[in-house]
């Protein structure tokens, strides 16, 4: 069996960061294949890996993910799983590293995997979504490349709800929803608040068991000032999350904070 070899964080980032760019897309080197042919039991075995250290989500368990995924990535042709693993994950660290140049460096290195998975299965549903995640993080890493990244990221999101509207517990829809509940509106930007309230529901229809969805649901019922059915997504939000908590599911924490936040925010809602 062929050993994946691994490469190291720093190496495997694939040109390295662009700094103050505005662009949201990177130039992409050419991934010439080391000439070793990897069968499907070590590829396997190297998911199997990058899950299970995903799965701790602790700092050092997520960068390990990083790594076998990039790991994968560097072996060339056109399997995608190695892409959308490391992407994955350097979207989770690009909002958990302790300092800022590395949330902006693993932003950075999302895009850049982002755009190589996309580059080899264009049509894939998966690359479009974890492509347009990752732009939204650099976006907020990289202020300078947000007025860019915006058209692409609905593109890319609206391609992703209409192929697998199941990623990541309903993840295109939901995230789209936020997108155009966050974004300016016409003519300077995509915002939308009627389109993100249909996005947002139709998230919780799909995956109604994950906490995130209802706190969409609810961003965007205040968005159209109604209260009460804000504080009811809040509340279903906070259901969620506590059940999650139980399943051992690690945002689940993060979840049950943001919902109480929300709630508290709201204030008392009129009789």
């Amino acid at each position: 069996m062929s050993v994946i070899k691994r490469r190291g964080w720093a190496t495997l980032l694939l040109g390295g960061v662009w700094a103050g760019c505005a662009s949201s897309l990177h130039p992409l080197p050419q991934i010439e294949p080391r000439g070793v042919v990897v069968d499907a039991g070590a590829v396997a075995a190297a998911l199997s890996e990058a899950d299970e250290a995903w799965t701790e989500r602790t700092l050092d368990s997520v960068r390990r993910s990083a790594e076998v995924g990039l790991g994968l990535v560097a072996e060339g042709g056109r399997r995608i799983e190695g892409s959308i693993v490391a992407t994955r994950a350097m979207v989770w660290l690009a909002g958990h590293e302790p300092t800022a140049p590395s949330r902006r460096d693993a932003a950075s290195a999302a895009v850049r995997v982002g755009q190589i998975c996309r580059e080899r299965v264009p049509l894939a549903a998966e690359c479009a979504y974890w492509l347009g995640v990752a732009l939204g993080v650099q976006a907020r890493e990289r202020r300078a490349t947000a007025l860019d990244a915006l058209p692409r990221m609905v593109a890319l999101l609206e391609e992703a709800a209409a192929g697998r509207p199941d990623l990541d517990e309903a993840g295109p829809h939901r995230v789209l929803s936020l997108v155009l509940l966050r974004a300016p509106g016409w003519p300077t930007g995509p915002g939308d608040p009627e389109r993100a309230l249909e996005l947002a529901t139709r998230a919780t229809e799909i995956a109604p068991g994950w906490a995130p969805n209802w706190l969409a649901l609810g961003e965007a019922h205040e968005a159209h000032r109604d209260r009460r059915a804000a504080e009811a997504a809040y509340r279903t939000a906070l259901e969620r999350a506590a059940e999650a908590g139980r399943r051992g599911t690690p945002e689940a924490g993060e979840w049950v904070d943001e919902a109480r936040s929300r709630l508290l925010s709201l204030g008392p809602v009129p009789s």
